[in-house]
């Protein structure tokens, strides 16, 4: 696939980009050294192993082994190809790629998303000016009615849906877009006679962005008499309501900044939280909370503060949530707002400390869920149901002090004997408990550390490379990938190129080997250029003894058989070049 693409542009993205800023678009890193360190993106952990360095240009998780580049990162985390991630990267860096021809279903998939994004960003702006004319009247003065301040509006880039059935229709039309894209992204409803009509009709329109910023869904509020209250697009190949949250392209900053993030239920919660000064906030889309909105978060924060109603629906909500968040390893707390308002009504009211102060006094969601929800029950039959309702839970709590403590307090709530809660919830785990499969980047086979750090070393230390070269150490390697890898390294030398690791690991298909640099990179100190190359010429003594050692044990061998068959030409030129090699030892080892 590279090849579509020319290396001159590929190496113009791998110079110009930066890791750290673009990891920092997706996960909440901070400095730990040399490195920069955050939790995992691609698999859940307590503690951050994710280290990224910006002087290489690389990054390796320490847990479970993924590394890489800067385009193998957006490959893994984006679901790209190799030139989906150099054309992304491209495109945030303003360099031009020439044209090139896809696969059939490259394409198909390719202009599929273009098409849809396009769609709804020309949507997004019709909506947006249709609200600033008169036929966006009745939204501007809901909007008024509601207190929100223009530069949220603006930052939002909210809109207005006209009463009438072809608006957005016509409008596209004369944009000279297809229409049938339009229905795909949810805009456009088709009829019978083949036509179309606008999805959305008199409502203010929020456009709902991924975590780049490109909008790609819709939600609309009805101004007036009229149901559903609150219509969303329907999912489509850019748009699945349960990988996304509304708002996080816009708060990422925030939520690095204060290290915590603030769920709500509604728009208009979000943008009243952001009209009082709050801005570290994300709404869910009408949609309980899933484990790919958790896995999101958790990108960027280990912090999170939930919003819930008092209601049985919001109780449900908490439970549902909780569990997702103990299996993620979040520290969660359950905000209540007095008197059942929602955060809308309350800051509106109260205002921003007033606000932040009740997050401040939250509880812990364990504690919330042990005193309001166990705590409920009166009855023997009551405690019992919540007692086997708690059960999963504590298994899926991830951290096995907070499990412990846990129980502890839930047999104490309970009148349960302790020791029978850990009996239920151990056999419950054993029940569940999937025999895990080994991780598919893992490649099987032995490989030498003494040649393995030699490869690093010529990596990190490009000017020993003509002395590899010159003295043909690499035909003293017992490992085929190495020595391929150490050959790519000295041939880059010839043309006159230094071997960078960030540019090898497009190149390297052993993912061991890959870990294994990976982590010796980052893990490495900095000595001083003496000890290096006492070192480097150290482990090259090291590589060549031990190929004249194999070497004379071979000698041997064959010397024995041919002693055996009585074959005395053989014999003598077996011992010929026994001496031949003591003798080339010693000289290369004086």
């Amino acid at each position: 696939m590279k090849g579509y693409i020319p290396e001159d542009r590929i190496e113009e993205i791998r110079n110009r980009i930066n890791i750290v800023d673009l990891v920092s678009e997706y996960i909440t890193l901070k400095k730990a050294g040399r490195n920069f360190l955050g939790s995992c993106p691609f698999h859940k952990e307590k503690t951050p192993s994710f280290t990224v360095n910006a002087e290489k240009q690389i990054y390796h998780c320490f847990g479970c082994g993924e590394g890489g580049n800067a385009f193998s990162f957006l490959m893994k985390i984006n679901n790209m190809t190799f030139p989906e991630a150099v054309r992304h990267l491209a495109g945030k860096m303003g360099i031009t790629l020439p044209s090139r021809e896809f696969t059939p279903e490259e394409k198909s998939r390719h202009d599929l998303r273009e098409s849809l994004v396009r769609v709804n960003q020309l949507a997004a702006v019709f909506y947006a000016k249709t609200l600033r004319t008169a036929a966006g009247s009745r939204g501007r003065g809901y909007l008024e009615t509601r207190g929100i301040r223009q530069d949220i509006v603006d930052t939002f880039r909210l809109g207005y849906a006209p009463e009438g059935w072809r608006g957005l229709r016509d409008h596209l039309q004369r944009e000279k877009l297809t229409l049938k894209h339009a229905e795909q992204a949810g805009l456009l409803v088709a009829r019978n006679d083949g036509d179309c009509y606008d999805r959305f009709r008199g409502r203010l329109m929020f456009p709902i962005e991924d975590i780049n910023g490109n909008v790609i869904a819709f939600g609309g509020r009805i101004i007036g008499e009229g149901e559903p209250k609150y219509l969303n697009s329907p999912e489509s190949a850019v748009y699945v309501k349960g990988r996304h949250l509304y708002g996080l392209a816009r708060a990422k900053n925030a939520i690095r900044k204060d290290e915590t993030l603030i769920i709500v239920e509604g728009y208009f919660d979000l943008l009243a939280l952001w009209n009082a000064g709050i801005s570290n906030v994300v709404a869910t889309l009408g949609t309980a909370l899933t484990r790919e909105q958790v896995d999101l978060i958790r990108r960027y924060t280990a912090s999170v503060a939930v919003t819930f109603d008092t209601d049985a629906g919001g109780k449900a909500a908490l439970e549902r949530s909780m569990s997702l968040f103990l299996e993620r390893g979040l520290k969660a707390r359950a905000v209540v707002l007095p008197d059942g308002k929602d955060p809308d009504e309350f800051v509106t009211r109260h205002g921003r400390e007033a606000f932040l102060e009740e997050i401040r006094r939250s509880r812990a969601l364990v504690d919330y869920y042990i005193d309001e929800v166990i705590g409920t029950g009166r009855t023997l039959d009551e405690r019992r149901d919540a007692w086997k309702a708690a059960l999963p839970f504590i298994a899926g709590i991830a951290d096995a002090v907070e499990r412990g403590q846990f129980m502890r307090r839930v047999a104490e709530r309970l009148g349960v004997d302790e020791t029978l809660v850990r009996q239920e919830v151990s056999r419950l785990e054993t029940s569940q408990r999937q025999p895990e499969a080994p991780p598919a980047r893992r490649a099987a086979g032995p490989l030498d550390p003494v040649e393995l750090n030699l490869i690093q070393m010529m990596i990190e230390s490009p000017a020993r490379v003509p002395d590899i070269d010159r003295d043909n150490v690499l035909a003293c390697f017992t490992s085929d990938t190495l020595k391929s890898l150490g050959e790519s390294i000295v041939e880059s030398h010839r043309r006159g190129q230094t071997a960078r690791l960030a540019e090898l690991i497009d190149r390297v298909e052993n993912k061991t080997v890959l870990d294994k640099l990976l982590e010796a990179t980052l893990s490495a100190g900095s000595p001083d250029e003496a000890l290096r190359d006492r070192i480097f010429d150290d482990t090259v003594r090291k590589i060549r003894q031990r190929w004249y050692k194999e070497k004379q044990r071979d000698l041997r061998i064959r010397l024995l058989r041919a002693q055996e068959a009585g074959d005395q030409n053989l014999c003598n030129r077996l011992l010929d070049e026994k001496e031949r090699l003591r003798h080339e030892q010693k000289e290369r080892e004086r």
